[in-house]
């Protein structure tokens, strides 16, 4: 006889608990191009293209968007929230990021478990190209969770989350665009920490 589900919470990564990277490397540089996040562009390979070519042309290499991630901290409330979530449950970030961006703020959040992305660099310290851990990797985790017996619990803002909170058992958008909202209003959307952690404790406890 099977045991009773463990319960998992697996959460995106900008956005969420920390502000966007690029968002804050386009207000760095004065590039505004470089603002174009998920939110706004669901072809991921598409909009990373865009942004190496960005970059190149620009001169920008993968050093210069490390110092500004070193300056950047998790959103107002987000450390205080990891910790309450790890201390009831799993805790799992999926990202989009690469591991070249994300130490700096893992280590603010106290380091929970990170499924992200890499970087291709070359030996000039230009991006040459990313390599994806796996195509569609966030529904991919969350499916392979719920394999091994696990209820779980996703959320994030951006239309790369929306296939993992629709594999889920439970999710929710936190903070996603307007237009995300209007698109997908058969996700429910919490715009408050508080929020998000009374949805999540009712998962939990449900």
């Amino acid at each position: 006889m099977l045991a009773l589900n463990m319960k998992l919470i697996c959460l995106d990564l900008e956005g969420v608990l920390v502000p966007e990277i690029w968002i804050a490397f386009s207000h760095a540089t004065g590039i505004p191009e470089l603002a174009r996040t998920t939110r706004d562009e669901p072809d991921y390979d598409k909009l990373m293209a865009f942004r190496l070519d960005l970059l190149n042309k620009n001169n920008l290499k993968l050093a210069d968007i490390q110092r500004v991630v070193g300056g950047m901290s998790p959103l107002p409330g987000a450390a205080a929230f990891a910790d309450s979530m790890r201390a009831k449950a799993q805790l799992v970030v999926l990202s989009d990021t690469f591991e070249q961006f994300a130490r700096p703020l893992m280590e603010k959040l106290k380091f929970p478990t990170l499924f992200c992305n890499t970087l291709e660099v070359a030996p000039d310290g230009r991006i040459a190209g990313w390599k994806l851990r796996q195509r569609d990797g966030k529904r991919c985790a969350v499916e392979a969770f719920k394999g091994c017996n696990i209820e779980v619990f996703a959320a994030g803002d951006s239309f790369n989350d929306l296939a993992m909170i629709k594999a889920a058992d439970s999710g929710c958008l936190f903070r996603a665009p307007q237009a995300i909202r209007q698109m997908h209003g058969d996700i429910p959307c919490v715009d408050s920490f508080d929020e998000f952690e009374a949805r999540i404790d009712a998962f939990l406890h449900d």
